[in-house]
């Protein structure tokens, strides 16, 4: 495990930036301890510094996760979210996307959300936006990009896609040994 580069650092806080916007500050500077991220196996691992200090004392190989897991780069160097990071990603969510009971399962199946299986949609989103998906009930259920901004939504047919589907819990069952 590493400290990430000034480029991944870069690369990382841009991507939560689109679903928190300001918000990065305050998964660091937490009130009950010092967090940070750290880059071990590919992965980059959200971690609590006492945790961490406990970690460096096992040897690489025989370590298999630590903190929660945020995602992962690529071999061109694009982050990709996991959907473990969506418990610390929906408190500070600036835009949401509710969806319709009858369109939860399509979404937790990893298909896109039409028009007519969005619920509500928070005020002045703009296209290509992160958004955190929830149920009416206002439970997360993972997150994706609009393809239309809040305007443009009212006037879509119900056919068009508006949240282009990028990670939601169904990952859970579906990827579970690409999730560690």
């Amino acid at each position: 495990m590493r400290p990430l580069t000034d480029e991944e650092t870069k690369i990382l806080f841009e991507k939560l930036s689109k679903y928190i916007g300001d918000n990065i500050e305050v998964l660091i500077n937490r009130s009950d301890g010092l967090y940070c991220f750290r880059y071990a196996k590919g992965r980059v691992h959200y971690v609590s510094d006492f945790i961490m200090k406990k970690a460096a004392h096992f040897p690489k190989e025989n370590l298999v996760s630590f903190g929660t897991c945020f995602g992962k780069f690529s071999k061109n160097m694009k982050f990709r979210l996991h959907i473990t990071a969506l418990d610390y990603l929906a408190p500070y969510a600036k835009h949401k996307v509710w969806v319709k009971p009858a369109f939860e399962h399509r979404f937790l199946s990893g298909e896109h959300i039409l028009k007519s299986g969005l619920g509500r949609m928070t005020d002045n989103t703009s296209k290509y936006q992160g958004v955190i998906v929830y149920s009416m009930s206002d439970l997360p259920l993972g997150f994706g990009a609009t393809a239309k901004s809040t305007a443009d939504c009212r006037h879509a047919d119900v056919t068009n896609i508006l949240v282009y589907h990028q990670a939601d819990n169904g990952e859970y069952l579906r990827n579970e040994e690409s999730l560690i």
